[in-house]
């Protein structure tokens, strides 16, 4: 069979994870690590077999042993880097947010268009089990139709400021709507579709040190008159969640991407009967990812969340900071 060769660049992070997740998936294989960071470098290089390591990206790329590049890296970076990989003819998995801003996006998706590469964006929860449950009962009718939907992305970040400080770069600012709120707003993009407009308010109370505000709430309107809400709060003081909620015309659907279980409620017979529907629990369910590359790349197929989906989430969440800055509703453009 054959295997697609995969490079994975940012290691001391979430790039471990995509390794663990390329070790599940029969056709891909890890032929080589790269960061910054020699000693990280060398460790996981070691403890995956690799007889060599990378610290220089570009030196990485010109290597015939490499299909495909994850690019694991801060977010502000995820644009140099992409790039580059798709130029040297290398298919990229580039992990959410896509990246800081709509113009980065737009130079993503043309190297990608320009190269006939594969770009797919981590945006996991659609792989989660959870998640994908209940698209397929909304997809099934068993709620109805669609009316309002909202999700939260909950995450303390208080101690986690990002290696080197990334998460609070005061000049190339990640905005948490963008950088983590981008999972809440893609996972309401994929089940409601496409928001038209949105109204958002932040504040930042929590982590008053920080550049970028720590809270914000956003209300969108998606097609068919369905209307929601996307909440992101990175100092709260709460285990992790993203904890959705989908009403329907017959029933509501409470689910997150931590509990071994969703809840289903219906009408029936005039009374509101609650089921609790099993599902797994794998909120970075990455092999998934990797295994959907692999066969696009394999079988010339285009993956799901390729830079356009990528982009469009960015796109929201560009939106969200414009409205929470201006106090204005903001009109969202899909243009790539």
């Amino acid at each position: 069979m054959n295997k697609i060769k995969f490079a994975v660049v940012g290691v001391g992070g979430i790039g471990r994870s995509h390794i663990a997740g390329i070790a599940k998936v029969e056709s891909a294989v890890l032929t080589a690590v790269c960061d910054i960071d020699e000693a990280v470098a060398k460790q996981i290089a070691e403890e995956n077999g690799l007889e060599k390591y990378y610290t220089d990206f570009d030196t990485l790329l010109v290597s015939e042993d490499v299909d495909a590049v994850v690019v694991g890296t801060p977010d502000q970076s995820h644009c140099e880097y992409t790039v580059k990989s798709l130029k040297a003819g290398k298919h990229v998995m580039c992990e959410k947010p896509m990246a800081m801003t709509i113009e980065e996006c737009k130079l993503m998706i043309a190297a990608a268009r320009e190269t006939d590469k594969q770009l797919m964006i981590g945006q996991v929860c659609r792989k989660a089990p959870g998640f994908v449950k209940a698209k397929e009962l909304i997809e099934a009718g068993e709620i109805g139709e669609l009316f309002y939907v909202e999700s939260e992305y909950a995450h303390d970040y208080c101690r986690i400021p990002g290696k080197g400080g990334w998460r609070i770069d005061p000049v190339r600012l990640r905005h948490p709507i963008i950088g983590g709120g981008c999972h809440a707003i893609d996972l309401l993009r994929w089940i409601a579709g496409n928001p038209s407009e949105v109204f958002a308010y932040a504040n930042r109370k929590m982590l008053t040190t920080w550049p970028v505000d720590d809270c914000t709430i956003a209300v969108m309107k998606f097609p068919n008159d369905v209307i929601g809400k996307v909440f992101t709060s990175i100092g709260c003081k709460r285990t992790y969640t993203m904890r959705t909620v989908l009403y329907g015309s017959k029933g509501t659907i409470i689910t997150d991407n931590t509990s071994p279980e969703i809840t289903l409620q219906r009408e029936v017979d005039a009374h509101i009967e609650v089921t609790m529907v099993p599902v797994d629990i794998n909120n970075h369910n990455i092999a998934a990812e990797i295994e959907e590359l692999c066969e696009a790349i394999l079988m010339n197929t285009d993956v799901l969340t390729d830079g356009v989906q990528g982009a469009s989430t960015v796109a929201v969440g560009c939106a969200i900071v414009e409205s929470a800055a201006t106090g204005e509703k903001v009109i969202i453009d899909y243009k790539f």
